[in-house]
């Protein structure tokens, strides 16, 4: 089961396998998380699987983000999903987020 637990600090975990499986359940959860302010960082640090579908909703909620007026960073973001977003041509904006 993959979940994400925010802090009332802003920060947020999540962990889990991060894949076509499970982004669906996280999408609205981290949308109105991210867009009410109440998160804007992310640890990945959990992440113990992922896929194309979590590289996906990474890049969705920072575009949830920007379109509230928020900032949104991602801590730990595992190897995988590093690799994906290199190969995708967006790890500039998973980095900089």
């Amino acid at each position: 089961m993959t979940t994400l637990q925010a802090q009332p600090d802003g920060h947020a975990a999540l962990s889990g396998p991060l894949n076509f499986d499970t982004v669906g359940a996280l999408l609205d959860q981290g949308n109105a998380l991210i867009g009410e302010g109440r998160v804007t960082q992310i640890d990945l640090s959990g992440v113990t699987a992922s896929d194309s579908a979590g590289l996906a909703l990474m890049i969705e909620w920072l575009s949830v983000a920007r379109a509230a007026g928020k900032q949104l960073r991602f801590e730990h973001i595992p190897l995988q999903l590093q690799q994906l977003a290199r190969l995708s041509e967006v790890e500039e904006l998973l980095v900089g987020g």
